[in-house]
């Protein structure tokens, strides 16, 4: 009968949740519906510890120890289960955040903690809860598993930068052949582009509020004049580990996840770069790639090995643009105070996340597959000795030749021609013997430049 595959992957309306489910599983702790129940809890139980050890806010008395336990027991236990329950409550409440609320008064139902229950979720809006639980998410994905897997990428690409050094390429401007690079440069570049953005991403400010209803901490004021709230408020936010934002209306304004996009949006169009010249590198021959046994190119061309993790890479992170470039243009934005817009937005993050990811693992996996093709590599450039000419005519005019250019244009320009006629054109220059010896030297495999000098330099 095959292979039967599991109901989830079947009727998921989302591949992500579906065909792709195993491959983003990382994910799932920092952006599934039962992560975001989870921070949520999370950021109640901290704003509820917080506040009883607050001289100023005396009537919560400070938490003894076994009360400190039954609320860390609550995090350390928390299960599928209890995100369950959250669902079944909200089910009555019609609103998410509330039902966070009543699950935990119902956890500290029976304890000391049970006469207490009403200062949990005390002065705040759903939006602190939110925000801060959004913030926490990303947090939490960046450092545990998207910034160590762009990490992974990019240690790979400065590995085969090494490896393939000196490896001789013809580069290709425009689609036309021009001056040889080597292999392990172009790879370089890309392996830099990633390191620039994947700095801009680890020092990225990720930022909370915790000021009510509309930003000016209204009713906290009232209920306890005398307590400094903007100090309990800048001092929750940061026992977060995020940084405090102090002037907001309702939300936090969402900027910096508009910042956090674009970086995003930097990193994939590199790695579609780097898809497609591969791609390319892999249709010119220069790449053979690994197979394996059973495993099929073409339903009908049996002989094909079709790059098929360089498309899904580009494909994916396509999608993933697609959503970051609407996050960095819709969230900054709410009508006066706050609406609602951003809310069912900001649940598609774990998607363009997850389709980022499923990019990257496609590149790695791609990037593996390839086997270096010498013999292609060198034909490609046996077969283009005019790309000499750059060098011929610099050096013409270094010796203070007239209309070097123009001289070379003219033998060169749109013509085949062989590297001995390239050589006999040289032998006929008036130009010092040191100099005709460097270019009678050459051949377009030699002519890399400092290729291998900016690998050793900066491959570090």
């Amino acid at each position: 009968m095959g292979v039967i595959f599991p109901l989830l992957m079947i009727d998921a309306l989302s591949p992500l949740d579906g065909r792709y489910s195993s491959a983003i599983d990382p994910l799932k702790s920092s952006f599934s519906e039962e992560a975001l129940i989870f921070f949520r809890i999370f950021v109640e139980i901290r704003w509820f510890s917080f506040l009883s050890d607050r001289e100023d806010i005396s009537p919560l008395r400070p938490l003894k120890n076994e009360e400190k336990q039954l609320l860390e027991s609550i995090l350390k236990n928390f299960s599928t289960k209890d995100a369950e329950r959250v669902k079944e409550i909200e089910a009555t409440t019609r609103h998410d955040v509330k039902a966070v609320e009543y699950f935990l008064k119902e956890k500290i139902a029976n304890s000391s903690l049970e006469s207490k229950k009403e200062w949990i979720h005390f002065a705040l809006t759903s939006e602190d809860v939110n925000n801060l639980a959004y913030a926490l998410m990303i947090q939490n994905a960046l450092k545990k598993t998207l910034l160590p897997e762009i990490q992974n990428t990019e240690d790979y690409l400065f590995s085969v930068a090494k490896e393939w050094k000196s490896i001789p390429l013809l580069s290709r401007t425009h689609g036309q052949p021009a001056s040889p690079t080597t292999l392990g440069k172009e790879f370089l570049i890309f392996a830099m582009r990633l390191q620039r953005q994947r700095i801009f991403l680890e020092e990225q400010e990720i930022l909370g509020k915790c000021a009510g209803a509309s930003g000016n901490l209204n009713a906290h004021i009232i209920a306890f004049p005398e307590a400094d709230w903007l100090d309990i408020s800048e001092q929750f936010v940061k026992s977060l580990g995020l940084i405090w934002n102090p002037v907001v209306p309702q939300i936090e304004p969402h900027d910096f996840l508009a910042e956090i996009s674009h970086t995003m949006i930097r990193i994939n169009t590199i790695v579609i770069d780097l898809s497609r010249d591969t791609w390319g590198y892999i249709a010119l021959k220069f790449f053979r790639q690994k197979t394996k046994p059973g495993e099929v190119g073409s339903s009908a061309m049996p002989h094909k090995v079709n790059p098929i993790d360089f498309e899904n890479a580009e494909g994916n992170m396509g999608l993933a643009n697609a959503l970051f470039s609407h996050f960095a243009e819709k969230l900054p934005i709410s009508r006066w105070q706050r609406d609602l817009t951003d809310s069912t937005v900001l649940r598609n993050m774990g998607v363009a996340f997850g389709h980022h990811f499923l990019a990257l693992k496609s590149l790695k996996r791609g990037l593996e597959k390839l086997q270096l093709n010498e013999s292609s590599l060198q034909k490609d450039l046996k077969n283009t000795p005019e790309v000499l000419a750059e060098a011929i005519q610099t050096v013409m005019r270094a010796e203070e030749i007239e209309n070097p250019y123009e001289q070379l244009k003219e033998m060169s320009r749109g013509k085949e021609i062989s590297l001995e006629v390239m050589r006999d054109f040289v032998r006929e220059l008036k130009i010092s013997e040191a100099a005709k010896k460097r270019l009678l030297g050459l051949t377009p495999g030699t002519y890399i430049g400092l290729a291998e000098e900016i690998v050793d330099r900066f491959a570090k």
